[in-house]
């Protein structure tokens, strides 16, 4: 598994060739983004049926009109603490090999145009810290915004439960 997360790493793409429409979103009072193109839908949070022996950040399963679609809280996939869901605490639903998976953020903020320029390498934090699925830094109006890979935020085996779930 440590092989395929450095190969995961060494496919990156440049960050000077990083460029376009990233849809941003707040997670535990920091701004992350993921390009536009993977975004399939945002939506109201809404009842989630737990699914049995799936870990903590696996919420369970959303009916969207009629599909089933797995729902992971990225704050617990992250290691965050959880936190009580407000108001504006929503479900992007994003498609990742051709399977969609709904992801719960605190905020949805905006869709920021970012440039290559604005756009620099993740840092690396050592050998025990994954930062496979940091795609790259944005700098855009003061702020950072951590760009996701989101193809690799769940691992192949997580992504294989996620599908076995949806039915895929």
């Amino acid at each position: 598994m440590k092989e395929k997360k450095m190969e995961a790493v060494a496919e990156r793409k440049d960050t000077s060739a990083l460029e376009g429409k990233f849809l941003t979103f707040i997670l535990s009072n920091e701004v992350y983004g993921i390009e536009i193109l993977k975004v399939r839908e945002i939506i109201g949070l809404m009842d989630i049926t737990t699914v049995p022996q799936t870990p903590d950040y696996m919420k369970g399963v959303i009916n969207l009109r009629g599909k089933v679609i797995p729902v992971i809280d990225l704050r617990l996939k992250f290691s965050m603490q959880e936190e009580e869901h407000t108001q504006e605490t929503c479900v992007i639903v994003v498609e990742v090999n051709n399977t969609q998976i709904g992801i719960i953020v605190d905020s949805v903020s905006e869709v920021s145009d970012i440039r290559g320029g604005e756009i620099e390498d993740a840092p690396g934090f050592g050998q025990g810290i994954d930062t496979s699925f940091i795609m790259g830094l944005g700098k855009v109006k003061e702020k950072i915004i951590i760009l996701l890979d989101i193809d690799t935020v769940l691992s192949s085996e997580e992504l294989e439960m996620v599908e076995e779930i949806a039915g895929n």
